[in-house]
């Protein structure tokens, strides 16, 4: 598949607002969609696709992953922006086949003092629009 890209949010942030096709699947749980936040794309006129990479309490691949992102309208010729925690799930989630994926660096970012995070990095942290429910 060759090298994913990694993307910071701002250059993320504006491919999905540039170009018609580009889309954003957040991979994190439920939990990071409802309690942490999500990165909020309505200005663009678009939604975050949400699917996890993991199932939730086994910890699994998402074996429905690819037929999910399919059922969303995410097709291989699309630009897909993916974004997870810190970027770890995002980048797995990334190298399924037949895309075109770019991973940016997380919506929360790198853990800054005791397991802190969404501070200096990642999308929260950058200023893009993001919500929490």
């Amino acid at each position: 598949m060759g090298t994913i890209p990694d993307i910071a949010p701002a250059e993320a942030w504006a491919a999905i607002q540039q170009d018609l096709a580009a889309t954003r699947i957040n991979v994190r749980a439920d939990a990071g969609w409802n309690v942490v936040g999500c990165p909020d794309i309505a200005a663009a006129g678009k939604r975050v696709v949400l699917i996890p990479w993991l199932v939730d309490h086994s910890m699994a691949v998402n074996g429905h992953f690819t037929a999910q992102m399919q059922k969303a309208g995410v097709a291989p010729d699309h630009r897909v922006y993916f974004i997870g925690r810190s970027g770890a799930r995002s980048l797995a989630a990334a190298q399924v086949e037949g895309y075109s994926p770019d991973v940016d660096v997380g919506f929360q970012g790198s853990v800054v003092r005791e397991d802190h995070r969404g501070v200096t990095s990642g999308w929260k942290a950058a200023g893009p629009p993001w919500l929490q429910r």
